[in-house]
This record gives C-alpha cells, sequence and structure tokens, in this order.
C-alpha cells in the first residue's frame, strides 16, 4: 500500500491542536452562519473550526514573511495581495456554512481583519445563455462557468489590484442578476467557494488551457462525506426549500412549492441523480486528494475526521 499523502486526525486529536485558541464567536452569531439544515454546534466550531483558524493563520503569517522576504531582496516595497483560500464540495454538503465560519473566525484574528468571501456561483454564465447552449441542466458541471472569467477576476486578486468585482447570482431567480456586482477591495484574506475550484484540467487536450483556479490558491479545503449521506441531505434540504424560498412567486421553483411529499421526494431525487451526483463523481469528488485539508462528515452532517496534506 501506498504511503498516505495525508495525516489523519479523529476529532479528539484535532481538537487539541486548537491550543489557547479562545472561541471568539456566540450562540447567536452561529445562527446567522448556519446554512438552511445544517446542523453545526457550538462544540463542532471549537473542535474542529478554531484549529482550522489556527493553521491557517500560521500559514498567512509565514506567507507575509516570504512576501517581505522576496521584497528585502527586490528592494522593493511589499506587494499587497491577499492570501486566497478555496473551499470545494458537493451541493449540500455544507460548504456555504464552511465558508461563513472560516471567514468569521479569522477575520477575528488580529492580523487580518479584512477577510471577504466570494462564490463561484457569480461565474456562472446567465440562465440565457445556458438554455441556448443547451447545458442549463449542467449547471454546476464546469462547462456552465465563465472560466475565462474566474482567472481574470483571480489575476487581479492575486496582482493587487483594487475594486475587482464579481457579478452576483441570485438562487431565487436562478440566475446571475444583471447589473449587480460584489467588489473586492485589497482584503488580507479571501475565501472562494465553489464546486469545481480545484480542477487542474487536462493540459493535453486543444486548446490548452495554462490556468486553472487551482493555480492561484495558497491554501484549500474540501468538505467530504459519503455519497448516499450527502445525497439524503440534499433531498432534506429540498423537502425545506419547497416551505422557505420556494413559496415565493419570483423564485425560479416556485412550482415545486405546492408539491405533496411523495412527489416532493421524487423530484428531488431525480435532480440528484440526473445532475448532483453526475458532477460529484466526474468532477468535484476526483480532485478531493488535491485539497491541502479535507473535513470529513458523519451521517449526522458532524466533521468526524480531519485529513491534513504532508508537506
Amino acid at each position: 500500500m501506498a504511503p498516505s499523502r495525508y495525516h489523519r486526525f479523529t476529532r479528539d486529536e484535532w481538537a487539541r491542536l486548537r491550543a489557547d485558541t479562545a472561541l471568539s464567536l456566540t450562540e447567536h452569531d452561529l445562527a446567522r452562519l448556519r446554512g438552511l439544515n445544517d446542523r453545526v454546534s457550538l462544540d463542532e466550531v471549537t473542535e474542529i473550526y478554531l484549529p482550522l483558524s489556527r493553521l491557517i493563520n500560521l500559514h498567512i503569517g509565514a506567507s507575509q514573511a516570504l512576501r517581505g522576504a522576496t521584497a528585502t531582496f527586490l528592494n522593493t516595497p511589499a506587494a499587497r495581495a491577499p492570501y486566497l483560500i478555496g473551499l470545494a464540495g458537493s451541493v449540500a454538503v455544507g460548504k456555504s456554512t464552511t465558508a461563513r465560519i472560516m471567514q468569521a473566525l479569522l477575520g477575528r484574528w488580529p492580523d487580518h481583519p479584512r477577510v471577504d468571501l466570494v462564490a463561484t456561483d457569480g461565474f456562472l454564465y446567465p440562465r440565457r445563455v445556458l438554455e441556448e447552449r443547451g447545458i442549463l441542466q449542467r449547471k454546476g458541471f464546469p462547462e456552465s462557468y465563465d472560466l475565462r472569467a474566474l482567472i481574470t477576476f483571480l489575476s487581479k486578486i492575486k496582482g493587487g489590484e483594487r475594486h475587482v468585482t464579481v457579478p452576483i447570482y441570485s438562487h431565487l431567480t436562478y440566475d446571475i442578476v444583471p447589473g449587480r456586482f460584489q467588489t473586492v477591495d485589497q482584503p488580507e484574506v479571501l475565501i472562494v467557494e465553489g464546486l469545481n475550484i480545484l480542477q487542474a484540467g487536462d493540459r493535453s487536450t486543444p486548446p490548452p488551457q495554462h490556468l486553472f483556479a487551482s493555480d492561484f490558491f495558497d491554501f484549500t479545503v474540501y468538505v467530504d462525506a459519503e455519497v448516499g449521506d450527502i445525497r439524503r441531505w440534499y433531498i432534506e434540504r429540498f423537502f425545506a426549500l419547497r416551505k422557505t424560498a420556494f413559496q415565493d412567486p419570483s423564485s425560479y421553483f416556485h412550482r415545486y412549492a405546492e408539491l405533496t411529499d411523495d412527489d416532493a421526494e421524487t423530484v428531488a431525487a431525480s435532480i440528484w441523480h440526473d445532475i448532483n451526483e453526475p458532477n460529484l463523481l466526474e468532477n468535484i469528488l476526483p480532485t478531493r486528494e488535491r485539497a491541502h485539508l479535507i473535513l470529513e462528515k458523519a451521517p449526522d452532517h458532524s466533521v468526524k475526521n480531519v485529513r491534513l496534506q504532508k508537506r
């Protein structure tokens, strides 16, 4: 058996690496950060996310020192560019909640108080374009993203540019919001959350693509779980949305609001089987072993193990 590229930690082993890092979130804070149907607790924040924030804080300090050393060598001012964190994983696995918790915790460290969060949903092609190309049912697959725009954005961020904009995506309308943008203005840390951000592609196929989103990140995290568990969480979330967001007449999915429980389960299972599971198995899961750190979730949505890349 080949040696593992990762150190593996149980939850208790990982929790001890928190050292003396203080918990800076309250239950009220956590309630705002939780995603729909997510069950993360303050205990989990303490045992999983505080050690993670400590690790990343140490990495950020080392990165800043290296940048300063390079500037000293070149006799130039130190470049001002955010530390980039990439966060990947399946639909319904809890990426967004993880990203928001990391943003909140990292923003409380004194050396990097400004931590921004960007979702790659803003780089999806507008729904009209997806319909014209016949790939609306493949939304979330790599071909549904404007990868050139994403690479341009990351290049500008890494180059230290100010006032870099990202289109805003609405989960309510299932589309890019015309004329609305998020502006990223030189934060100390930027978290980029998305399905396919760890892909490196195939540089051998014509035309060759020389840069990928994964090339720009300083640290990457993959949120992992068994496929069967993620499927169940997706269906549970669909049921929750049916009683909330789908009730809005302007929702793209309003037609699902009045489904019976049996019909809702059938529709959700079909969407999972036809779209989300193939994307997970073909595109997302194969990138897992490229992450610096993997959070392994148990069937109850809690993180049970952590894997940290040896380097």
